[in-house]
């Protein structure tokens, strides 16, 4: 339920909107593609970044059908003018749509949303539900704004309205620029920005508030199951600085929310899972990047886990998550190990 995908064909929107550094594709005679950001080298990407077909075999040698696609999180673009990125926002959200239409046995879809303007935001996560996405990726933070702000409580409003998964993915990692070596924004900012989410829609009272939404956040997510004890007795023993906005404790609301198993360590997972419970623990990957799991869940199978359990990783939390049933998919074949299959379905 964690992969990332881009459009084959990914033009340079600043050409179109005539400023800022967007990413785009440039392909070269291997087969891969460069991906720039101004005249700048971002990353390196292969073919099943973009490739349906490629993307499906290569899930087939890991037993599993479905997978879950959004954009990858550099291409958020909140920094850009709004407009501009609600244009950027519908040719990816397409681009996924189109994939989900033409592969509806193998593929399900989030979409991206201009987040620093709430009444945009609002209309193109309307047009995703249109064009049968499922849900929306967004950052953990909007342009280092804490997800609590009030200007944007109607978007996660609008989501719970219209039936609309959510998954929170660390981007702009905090403290990034002084801490770039050792690729540190990645192995310690993106565990802390996804706390520092999950702890801003807590103690901002939006999960309070919206009991209904079905948020997911990433990589397990990230340092706030396991530093838990402290944001609890941060929260009991200064009230005053914590309990602002919201005074029911950080602790009642685990098992409320969904992660992904992306732990990368059985013994963590075990720990996630103690907290979570098998129902709010989705298998993820974050394919096809290397800081994934791109053994797609077999860490998971070598856990002695319960058969149940393993289902629900495998399959029941994500399909609660999305709010959809496992009869939309025919099962058989080398993919039904993994597929999304529960006992009602």
């Amino acid at each position: 339920m964690h992969t990332h995908i881009l459009p084959e064909k990914l033009p340079n929107f600043a050409d179109k909107f005539g400023y800022g550094d967007f990413i785009y594709l440039m392909h070269n005679q291997d087969g891969s593609a460069n991906m720039m950001q101004g005249d700048k080298f971002f990353r390196r990407i292969q073919a099943n970044c973009w490739d349906g077909d490629l993307r499906i075999k290569e899930y087939e040698q890991h037993n599993t059908q479905v997978q879950v696609v959004c954009t990858i999180p550099v291409m958020f673009s909140y920094w850009a003018k709004a407009k501009d990125t609600k244009a950027l926002s519908e040719y990816l959200n397409d681009d996924i749509a189109a994939l989900c239409e033409r592969y509806p046995q193998n593929y399900l879809g989030l979409g991206t949303l201009p987040m620093q303007d709430a009444d945009l935001a609002i209309k193109e996560l309307e047009r995703c539900k249109e064009i049968g996405l499922l849900g929306v990726q967004i950052g953990s933070n909007i342009n280092d704004k804490n997800l609590s702000e009030p200007e944007f409580f109607p978007i996660f409003e609008a989501a719970q309205e219209l039936d609309m998964a959510i998954m929170i993915h660390p981007w702009q990692m905090m403290g990034m620029d002084s801490m770039r070596k050792y690729w540190l924004p990645w192995l310690v900012g993106m565990p802390a920005e996804t706390s520092r989410a999950a702890c801003s829609l807590i103690f901002g009272g939006v999960l309070e508030r919206l009991p209904h939404l079905r948020v997911c956040f990433s990589h397990a997510g990230g340092s706030f199951l396991p530093t838990l004890g402290r944001i609890e007795h941060g929260f009991n023993c200064r009230p005053d600085l914590v309990a602002i906005h919201n005074n029911v404790n950080p602790r009642q609301y685990v098992g409320e929310f969904w992660v992904d198993s992306i732990t990368h360590d059985p013994k963590l997972l075990e720990y996630i899972l103690s907290m979570q419970g098998s129902k709010r623990v989705m298998l993820g990957s974050d394919y096809p990047f290397p800081l994934g799991d791109l053994e797609i869940g077999a860490f998971i199978e070598e856990m002695d886990l319960e058969q149940q359990v393993v289902e629900d990783i495998f399959a029941n939390a994500a399909l609660e998550w999305l709010n959809i049933d496992s009869s939309r998919f025919e099962i058989g074949g080398p993919n039904k190990d993994k597929l999304a299959v529960d006992e009602k379905g």
